[in-house]
């Protein structure tokens, strides 16, 4: 039996999407409890070269609506990547929620078999849709919500496994 590539990136990626919106919940108490200016939280970053707390929501939300864009032919909205508040990442989060709830699911027809090109710092690579989802698109996407994660981690918020895994439900 095949998993289709929608249920693969869209119903994933808002669930990803719903992770990195408890996680402002928890960062907007947690400044308010312990006196730190939110927009300080916001610009934290793990080490010197790493994306801040806003850089890995911006790449969490293009990760998600580039993937399905790509995988399904269309166009993609663009956000600004000028992200200062928590308000600001909250609304960000909710515009790309917004697109994937767009996305039918027949948009989806061959995405497996689709040619997705991906060109950065004067690399491409090409992927065919269904190694792109499981070798880039995933990963990727996992890998900038597990830095949100360690960063509100790091500066002592009360974020846990239980709140990156999600509800079960």
């Amino acid at each position: 039996m095949s998993i289709s590539m929608y249920r693969l990136t869209v119903p994933v990626f808002q669930r990803g999407l719903t992770t990195l919106s408890a996680y402002l919940d928890k960062a907007e108490k947690f400044a308010a409890e312990k006196a730190i200016d939110p927009v300080e939280l916001v610009a934290t970053r793990l080490a010197p070269d790493m994306l801040p707390l806003s850089g890995q929501y911006q790449r969490a939300t293009d990760s998600a609506k580039l993937a399905v864009a790509r995988l399904t032919g269309s166009e993609a909205p663009k956000f600004e990547d000028n992200e200062t508040t928590i308000a600001e990442l909250r609304a960000r989060v909710a515009k790309t929620e917004a697109y994937l709830a767009t996305v039918a699911t027949e948009a989806f027809e061959n995405a497996e078999t689709r040619e997705v090109i991906i060109s950065s710092g004067g690399n491409k690579v090409v992927f065919r849709g269904d190694d792109y989802v499981m070798n880039f698109a995933l990963p990727n996407f996992y890998f900038h919500v597990s830095m949100a994660h360690a960063i509100l981690r790091n500066r002592g918020a009360p974020v846990g496994k239980l709140d990156y895994l999600g509800s079960f439900s």
